[in-house]
């Protein structure tokens, strides 16, 4: 053999040797008898996120910073993952839940019913506790010639004015307002131009009237004393007119179907995790805060039947 031949043998067993490791071992992730040691079978199941959202009835900043802190914290009580997903205006937010692309919504009392209506089995899970009574605040530039009034029927001022709403799905900015105008004898032909105008969010309404923009409008409670807290209206050119009686409002609505994607009790959990909010947590105070409340209260659908029929007396229902 020459040398040349016994350099080729010699290369050829290096080889050899260099692949059996490769050839004899088992691959990764299975057994020497190349069966997974733990098989996609077996495996738990990774828990798909939580996807929450909410009626778009304030700025975006606040709503992000809110609802971003409330999904941390449900994030961690409850050790799934959860996103929030901001929708564009009100009937975006019934849709997204109607479809499914929202599993758990922040929604008015109109809003609400329309969402569990549309989606047998859905409900009430929680609200805060000033939503058990909410009230509407009637306001009015300072120019507008309007004084604030007691009764119900001091709404007959805005007769020929120019008034508005927030946005026509809201129950605080529009439906139960123009339950409140109906009974005062006030119909919307009734307003500057045979009609009312719509904000689209209550901070707008405020910005609107505030510049003389229309004469009038109603905005939420919550917001309306949140802003003047803020020293965000200035009330040289925005009076307060009137507060309405008390009617239920917000609440959170859950799918019927969750306790199935992440087992039995889940939808509970859920509850408690919004009625055990406690100002002595940090975090949870400041959820507590952004949302006006002290605490949330467990829900049920049957809180809204008063809105339910409203919606369908001004056609809001069908």
């Amino acid at each position: 053999m020459t040398a040349r031949e016994r350099w080729a043998v010699a290369l050829a067993g290096l080889l050899l040797i260099g692949l059996l490791p490769t050839a004899c071992s088992p691959r990764p992730d299975t057994g020497a008898t190349g069966e997974g040691t733990t098989s996609e079978a077996a495996r738990p199941k990774e828990k798909r996120v939580l996807r929450i959202g909410a009626i778009p009835d304030q700025n975006p900043e606040k709503l992000n910073r809110l609802y971003g802190l409330v999904a941390d914290e449900l994030s961690e009580q409850l050790q799934v993952p959860v996103r929030f997903v901001p929708v564009t205006d009100y009937t975006a937010a019934v849709s997204a839940f109607r479809t499914g692309d929202l599993d758990l919504v922040w929604f008015g009392g109109l809003t609400g019913v329309q969402a569990w209506l549309q989606k047998p089995g859905a409900r009430a899970l929680a609200q805060r506790d000033i939503d058990r009574s909410f009230r509407s605040v009637f306001i009015a530039n300072a120019g507008s010639g309007l004084k604030p009034f007691k009764e119900e029927s001091g709404l007959q001022q805005l007769k020929g004015k120019r008034f508005t709403f927030g946005s026509e799905s809201s129950t605080s900015g529009r439906l139960m307002p123009q339950h409140f105008l109906n009974e005062a004898g006030v119909q919307l032909s009734d307003f500057a131009g045979g009609n009312p105008g719509f904000s689209g969010s209550h901070d707008a309404l405020i910005a609107l009237v505030q510049s003389g923009t229309y004469d009038a409008g109603v905005v939420n409670e919550e917001v309306w004393t949140s802003r003047l807290e803020e020293g965000k209206v200035d009330t040289t050119k925005v009076v307060e007119l009137w507060r309405t009686p008390g009617y239920a409002n917000y609440t959170w609505v859950v799918q019927p179907d969750l306790d199935a994607d992440y087992g039995q009790g889940f939808t509970e959990r859920l509850e408690r995790a919004f009625t055990s909010l406690s100002p002595r947590d940090p975090r949870q105070a400041q959820i507590l805060e952004l949302f006006g409340a002290e605490r949330f209260v467990p829900a049920s659908n049957d809180q809204y039947a008063a809105i339910e029929a409203v919606g369908r007396q001004i056609g809001k229902i069908r």
